[in-house]
């Protein structure tokens, strides 16, 4: 009987309306992903006037969410390997959606954080399972520049909770715009029905059919008869997929993945939850200080789209250290007073070297591991970067109480891109699965 690899007949086929979909569903789930982490800062200047919050109080709310999506990331990462990522990205997208929206009816600060804590578990659910699932299903020759597509769906989504804010939040207050974040419990049952399982999960369940089904939608131009098998996509042995990490030499390079991905999150975090309070601070109107926002994304869309393509060419490790590395720089000179069309160009090159470094290290994780234990490795790198999440809103917030010159604030939020850069050097490529990322470069 006539065996073939799954990931070839995806690798061979031509982009067709099953991947169209494929793509808008994730790159829409990804935009309210980055709708809902921006929210809180948005709102910040909002709650501590409404509930007499001090800035480590503030700063205390967003490490706490943080901490949800760290939890997330690692246990929605681990169980996508062991159920499928088809059910755990439908569930994280119940669940952040549901909680963000019912954190708009919190009457006080407790309740407040317990429901940005559980819509975290979702939210660190739901990124590195829609990353696999697009590795999962894209054709080789263009699998970059559309997970690059999906990954700018967290700036669009970024963006449009700045704009919202704008015309929102002076008018109406804050509660609303955590309201909006419960749209996407609208088009749950069409994830449900359009969304297919990944490939390794259907090989290591029998489910021959129903990947056979799939692969007819994804590479019409090949029937695949019913008489033709699917070969496994690897040996499958006991043991934690976590372990596997840790195989094959690749410890080092786990291990720098896990510190960019903590810098990376550091600069994230401390910028979606502080930016525009400290923009306030440093004399900017509340317009002004949301144009920050936009400004940071926009830069994170040209360095994912632009910079990203550039991997194919040089590789991920020349893009991302300088890369990184800018963003340390630009960092330190932000705190300086400039004009406000510099300001605005160094905010954009810190949202391409945070956001975007961060959407073109999801593709370098994503192919450097197998695909069988892809959701693991994305997931715990995911998990550890979370935790630089933790710790950025509470340390920001202990920096504003310290009255530290503004230029030191940012100083000591820079040193963590300089970190990153130093990380990412240290990543061994030559130990990484050759076949997937030598397919990447094409």
């Amino acid at each position: 009987m006539e065996q073939i690899r799954a990931n070839q007949l995806i690798d061979q086929a031509k982009f067709n309306r099953f991947h169209m979909m494929l793509i808008f569903w994730c790159f829409l789930i990804i935009v309210f992903d980055g709708y809902d982490v921006v929210l809180y800062g948005l709102s910040v200047p909002f709650l501590m006037k409404e509930w007499s919050l001090t800035p480590i109080e503030v700063g205390a709310i967003g490490s706490y969410t943080a901490i949800g999506t760290a939890i997330g990331a690692i246990l929605f990462g681990f169980a996508a390997d062991k159920i499928g990522r088809k059910k755990v990205i439908i569930f994280s997208v119940l669940q952040f959606s549901l909680f963000t929206a019912l954190a708009g009816f919190a009457n006080g600060p407790v309740m407040f954080t317990v429901f940005r804590i559980i819509a975290g578990l979702g939210l660190g659910g739901v990124m590195p399972n829609v990353i696999a699932l697009t590795a999962d299903y894209t054709p080789k020759a263009i699998r970059n520049a559309l997970v690059s597509i999906v990954f700018c769906g967290y700036s669009i989504g970024s963006v449009a909770a700045a704009m919202i804010g704008k015309s929102l939040l002076p008018a109406m207050g804050w509660k609303p715009i955590f309201w909006i974040a419960g749209i996407p419990l609208l088009f749950v049952p069409i994830l449900v029905s359009f969304l297919p399982e990944s490939i390794s999960s259907l090989l290591a369940k029998g489910k021959e059919d129903e990947l056979r089904a799939v692969l007819r939608r994804a590479n019409p131009a090949n029937p695949l008869p019913n008489s033709l098998t699917f070969e496994k996509l690897g040996s499958k042995h006991a043991g934690s997929p976590i372990v596997k990490l840790f195989e094959k030499k690749r410890t080092v390079s786990t291990l720098m993945f896990w510190i960019c991905f903590f810098c990376a999150f550091v600069l994230i975090y401390a910028m979606s939850t502080w930016l525009p309070k400290l923009m306030l601070s440093a004399g900017y109107d509340l317009g002004s200080s949301m144009m920050f926002v936009v400004f940071l994304n926009l830069g994170a869309i040209v360095g994912t789209i632009v910079l990203g393509t550039l991997t194919n060419r040089f590789g991920f490790k020349k893009v991302l250290v300088p890369l990184y590395a800018s963003g340390g720089i630009a960092f330190l000179l932000l705190g300086f007073k400039l004009d406000i069309a510099v300001i605005y160009t160094l905010t954009a090159v810190i949202g391409a070297a945070s956001i975007g470094a961060q959407n073109i290290a999801n593709a370098f994780v994503a192919e450097y591991y197998p695909a069988q234990i892809r959701s693991t490795g994305l997931g715990m790198s995911f998990g550890f970067g979370r935790i630089g999440g933790v710790v950025a809103p509470t340390l920001v917030g202990v920096l504003l109480t310290m009255n530290l010159s503004f230029q030191m604030n940012f100083l000591f939020i820079g040193i963590a891109g300089l970190i990153a850069a130093i990380a990412a050097m240290f990543v061994q490529e030559a130990y990484a699965d050759r076949e997937e990322l030598l397919q990447a470069a094409g």
